[in-house]
């Protein structure tokens, strides 16, 4: 296992997988996470319940990859407080890709068994580690859990023993559809084809940088073996002069959508960062993403939109989520409509009191807290879309920002209520 600072190379935390320590207060769980990664990253002490909020980490776990190690609160904790804290530590089940349970008083008791649950009712990988088996017999819990069919692994954390152990059950683990997980763009191209990036450089993209699904982007294509150029929005119609052939595809930040979509020749296929995001975090949650522009023209005078970030950035001036959405959204439907920020890894979960939830690209969350998301609206029967296929269904140029995808082709033409061409005449993006 390796560990990393925090850097620009450092891969973010939404391409991470997540693996959470659950237990109950005093099992040992943040004294065997900091076995794990090798040093003292949660505090340790003999109190009961001194790890209050979930604590993350970037790690390396080899043949795993890029992981996130996560310690929990104890999910035994009491009082008002105690509840709040179990609270965080269910969304932290929800959202995690792996648990480990552990066990630390030679006791298998129901909160173990709620923890399991929880995790089996989300299709979760999980490991059992009976931990403190210096102090404790482990050998009747083992056969009984064995029954179950959980092979469990004992380890004694102060002592670092049973965590290599550890470490290879995680390393076991069946995390294939997590590990293989769509690709941002690289599956619409061939190898050797082009791609041309439109990156708009505004208050968004501190000096020095490109926002990270821009840069990722990138990488994928890479990855891929195919070719990219990066132009600004006012430099793409040069560079398509300077090129012998078309490129296969456009790739443009939604906030110029409509600019590079009106003299950019319709056979050339065009899509945005953020549908292309969409796709990737959603994976098949993707088309409910696109159905859900269709709640835009029911929206009515009153109506409170959420919009959900996924970060804590710095809301600038011009900001996307917060200042142009809202506006341009307002334009299009004419109402007087609310709106409400979600910003961060947490998400509200009383979502029935809003008209429409708008997701950000979801850069920096993984794909099971995007899928999640998408899954609590569904549940609460609330519309979600994201904010790329949003803001090109306003400006009338949804069909053809999703017209690369070869799983949308059928809905492209047959989902009614998406024009071909705006009805409606926004200003200028």
């Amino acid at each position: 296992m390796q560990i990393r600072d925090g850097t620009l190379n450092e891969t973010s935390r939404g391409m991470r997988i997540a693996i959470a320590f659950l237990g109950r207060r005093n099992a040992g769980k943040s004294s065997l996470l900091n076995a794990l990664v090798g040093y003292d990253l949660a505090i340790v002490s003999a109190l009961a319940g001194t790890t209050t909020d979930p604590v993350q980490k970037a790690v390396e776990i080899n043949p795993l990859g890029p992981c996130l190690v996560i310690d929990t609160a104890g999910i035994d904790d009491d009082g008002e407080l105690g509840q709040k804290r179990i609270e965080k530590t269910r969304g932290v089940i929800n959202d995690s890709d792996v648990g480990v349970i552990v066990v630390g008083d030679g006791q298998w008791t129901a909160f173990e068994e709620d923890a399991m649950q929880r995790l089996q009712a989300r299709n979760r990988p999980f490991i059992v580690a009976l931990n403190k088996s210096d102090c404790y017999e482990y050998a009747t819990l083992k056969n009984q859990l064995r029954q179950k069919g959980i092979e469990a692994v004992t380890t004694t954390a102060i002592k670092a023993e049973g965590v290599n152990e550890l470490k290879q059950k995680i390393r076991s683990l069946n995390l294939t559809s997590i590990n293989n997980a769509s690709d941002i763009v690289g599956d619409l191209l061939q190898p050797g084809e082009l791609a041309v990036l439109v990156v708009p450089i505004d208050l968004g993209a501190p000096k020095g940088r490109l926002i990270l699904p821009q840069v990722q982007t990138l990488r994928d294509l890479l990855d891929h073996n195919a070719l990219a150029l990066v132009a600004k929005e006012n430099q793409l119609a040069s560079l398509l002069e300077k090129l012998t052939s078309p490129p296969a595809l456009v790739i443009t930040d939604s906030q110029v959508v409509k600019q590079v979509e009106t003299f950019l020749p319709p056979e050339i296929p065009l899509t945005t960062f953020s549908t292309l995001f969409a796709r990737f975090k959603a994976q098949g949650g993707f088309r409910s993403l696109v159905e859900g522009v269709n709640q835009i023209d029911q929206l009515e005078d009153g109506a409170c939109i959420l919009i959900a970030e996924s970060c804590t950035h710095h809301a600038m001036a011009d900001d996307i989520g917060r200042v142009k959405l809202p506006r341009w959204l307002s334009d299009y439907t004419g109402k007087e409509l609310n709106y409400e920020i979600a910003a961060g890894p947490a998400f509200k979960r009383e979502l029935k009191k809003y008209a429409m939830v708008i997701q950000c690209g979801g850069c920096m969350i993984t794909p099971t807290e995007y899928q999640n998301r998408v899954e609590e609206a569904a549940r609460a029967g609330v519309a979600i879309s994201n904010y790329g296929l949003v803001i090109s269904y306003i400006h009338g140029v949804l069909p053809r920002i999703i017209r690369p995808f070869p799983e949308l082709r059928e809905l492209s033409f047959h989902l009614s209520k998406i024009r071909a061409t705006g009805d409606k005449v926004l200003g200028s993006v």
